[in-house]
């Protein structure tokens, strides 16, 4: 009976968690890993509790929907007792995301409203994402093409410095790799390993 008559207690007790994943650093010292642990719980614990909360009042909604939907006199108490659920839980859902900083993009809000579901987002930013790489990709590509032509050329014309140059080259770079290898060792003789994005 008292799950009838709190029908925020009955969304609460059948709410799951969201589904939300936590990233775990990568390569951090172990003050940081347990401070960066902490932030993540909180923050993963406040969107829980907004989502809890946000089930809560999608549950007394539809509670109220019934009443209102077959509506009589005796009717008139739970649906004042639901509207003040629905009051506090409200309440209860603004103080809890005032914890949270999440942002989120306008053109998200945008077509929930018009009704479209919000993954065709996602899909846009990808698939831009994708359109962009690939028009990168293709200039990459046109300028490795142009640098080797333009070495052809030169070393018909001009054998001894594009030979000059080939060797300079290979120098530098054997340089800039042992530096990079050398930054990459930590004093204690470990090597640091790139973080994984």
């Amino acid at each position: 009976m008292e799950s009838a008559l709190n029908p925020a207690a009955a969304v609460a007790a059948a709410a799951g968690g969201n589904g939300m994943i936590t990233p775990r650093p990568n390569d951090a010292s172990p003050m940081e890993s347990s401070a960066t642990a902490t932030t993540s719980d909180d923050t993963k614990q406040n969107l829980e509790q907004v989502s809890n909360s946000i089930q809560k009042t999608l549950g007394i909604i539809h509670q109220l929907y019934l009443t209102v939907s077959s509506f009589n006199v005796a009717s008139q108490l739970p649906l004042l007792q639901r509207l003040n659920y629905l009051v506090l839980e409200l309440d209860n859902m603004t103080k809890l995301s005032e914890k949270c900083d999440i942002q989120v993009p306008m053109e998200v809000l945008n077509l929930i409203d018009d009704g479209k579901n919000p993954d065709e987002f996602t899909k846009d930013v990808l698939n831009s994402c994708i359109a962009k790489n690939q028009i990168t990709k293709g200039k990459t590509d046109a300028f490795k093409g142009l640098r080797k032509h333009l070495l052809e050329e030169l070393e018909q014309a001009f054998p001894d410095e594009v030979e000059s140059y080939r060797e300079t080259r290979t120098a530098s770079a054997a340089e800039s790799k042992r530096l990079a290898q050398a930054q990459s060792i930590l004093p204690n003789g470990d090597v640091k390993v790139k973080p994984e994005i």
